[in-house]
């Protein structure tokens, strides 16, 4: 049974996913009270979760509405706790890849990449739905030295047990089309969306490996042994990143799965533009180039031409240019992390006349929205061509926010962004099982009442 909408007048505002494997805490004062209910809840173990669960439900709801009653502006906690009477998410171990140490294909820190994966069940013990973790890039020894003690450039760092919660979760609720598929979280530790390939160890005397290629290749083997070359339906996704690996790797997926299998891809605000900022430099391309000459990422992007910078090469309009496999674009159309990042990163903006309408588009002045229905048009534009592709489906809504299908909020229950009444997680399944043909673009900000925009207490950090 799906969940119904609950459409409201308000923008309601939430803490986004950001660009890293670590949840953020809602930045309400909700937070320790949310914290201590899920603690409480996991107390009970199994004996007392079915004794609990009604106790428990109407709790959070009855508190969910009181505090939404008090303050129409109020926050909606990011945090991965089952909302509007789902269960709590389930845990899912890390797993290491067997033997990749020897192959050399490791995270930047030369420890084994890790996945963590939920066996299907029923109808889904055949289907498989991959994710490509997200976490930005790093393009230069120092940052990637420094992400070398992070999560994302190490396993020894990697937490050990994630919550699988939007398009992995394994709860019918809120995930009503693949919530019995086989489903994986391939962790990111490789710092160019797992396409670097350099032989070298040291760089200028620093130990770091720039492996990212060899990374994906070690866990799709260790997948395909495990049932995915049985697979009668496939599905690669990837947030942020991950959603530019998605692009980079849509193709190579389906050619290592059966061809008879149906296969198709999706890219969760991975769709980074090639734009000037506000201050007239294109910045992102800058950027690009960095990360594609330290770790050698030209000769794994095939479509591009000796003439193009190799920073041009890695954005997804030119490497969705060559894709053949069926793609799904998510992407909000006021996309949070590349405001910050892309439209008006570090430098650009030295009086910090932006700073205010980063952090809340509402607090944004007529000009600098003015800005922002620009870098929407940006987009359309660079999707232009994608939108004619019949196969291919997209959902790019008005949000202030940046990855959606990992979000239990704005994946699919009942307060879900919409556009023609449908949540993300009903237009993808819409597109991926051939039920309908999906190209929703949604109006211009401030039209959408369901959208979910992100209220930052400081600014993205990159990691």
């Amino acid at each position: 049974m799906r969940a119904t909408a609950a459409r409201s007048t308000n923008h309601r505002s939430l803490l986004p996913f950001a660009n890293s494997s670590v949840t953020p805490m809602p930045s309400s004062s909700a937070a320790p009270a949310t914290h201590r209910l899920r603690l409480w809840w996991r107390r009970l173990g199994r004996r007392g979760a079915t004794a609990g669960a009604a106790a428990f439900v109407a709790a959070l709801l009855a508190a969910a509405f009181f505090f939404l009653a008090l303050s129409p502006d109020a926050s909606a906690p990011a945090t991965s706790y089952p909302s509007y009477g789902h269960r709590l998410p389930t845990l899912v171990d890390l797993t290491l890849v067997d033997g990749a140490k020897d192959k050399g294909a490791v995270c930047l820190d030369g420890t084994p990449p890790g996945y963590h994966w939920l066996p299907g069940f029923g109808e889904g013990s055949d289907k498989w739905l991959l994710h490509l973790e997200g976490g930005s890039w790093c393009k230069n020894l120092t940052v990637c030295g420094q992400r070398k003690k992070t999560n994302l450039g190490s396993s020894d760092y990697m937490e050990r047990r994630v919550e699988f919660v939007g398009i992995l979760s394994d709860d019918e609720l809120q995930n009503p089309d693949f919530y019995n598929w086989n489903k994986v979280k391939v962790r990111y530790c490789d710092g160019a969306s797992f396409s670097g390939n350099v032989e070298d160890e040291f760089q200028d005397g620093t130990s770091v490996y720039f492996r990212g290629q060899r990374i994906w290749e070690a866990v799709m083997r260790e997948l395909l042994s495990k049932g995915l070359s049985r697979a009668k339906e496939a599905f690669l996704t990837g947030c942020s990143a991950g959603g530019l690996s998605t692009y980079i790797h849509c193709d190579d997926f389906r050619a290592l799965v059966p061809k008879a299998s149906t296969v198709k891809c999706l890219a969760d605000g991975g769709f980074f533009l090639d734009v000037e900022d506000i201050s007239g430099r294109r910045y992102m391309r800058s950027f690009y180039n960095d990360v594609a000459r330290l770790q050698d990422v030209r000769k794994n992007l095939i479509h591009c031409s000796s003439d193009m910078e190799p920073g041009q090469c890695f954005f997804p309009r030119e490497v969705a240019k060559g894709i053949s496999t069926p793609m799904f674009i998510l992407n909000p159309a006021y996309d949070v992390w590349q405001v910050e990042h892309v439209l008006s990163p570090e430098g650009s903006d030295p009086e910090r006349l932006w700073e205010n309408c980063r952090l809340d588009i509402t607090k944004c002045d007529a000009k600098q929205l003015e800005t922002l229905q620009g870098f929407r048009r940006e987009l359309l534009d660079a999707i232009s061509d994608f939108k004619k592709k019949k196969d291919w489906g997209m959902f790019i809504d008005s949000c202030y926010i940046h990855c959606q299908s990992m979000n239990p909020l704005t994946w699919h229950s009942p307060s879900a962004p919409r556009i023609n009444n449908k949540t993300i997680a009903e237009a993808v399944g819409d597109w991926f099982f051939n039920r309908r043909e999906v190209k929703a673009i949604d109006c211009e900000y401030p039209c959408n009442p369901t959208c979910h925009n992100t209220v930052l207490s400081q600014p993205y950090k990159e990691a």
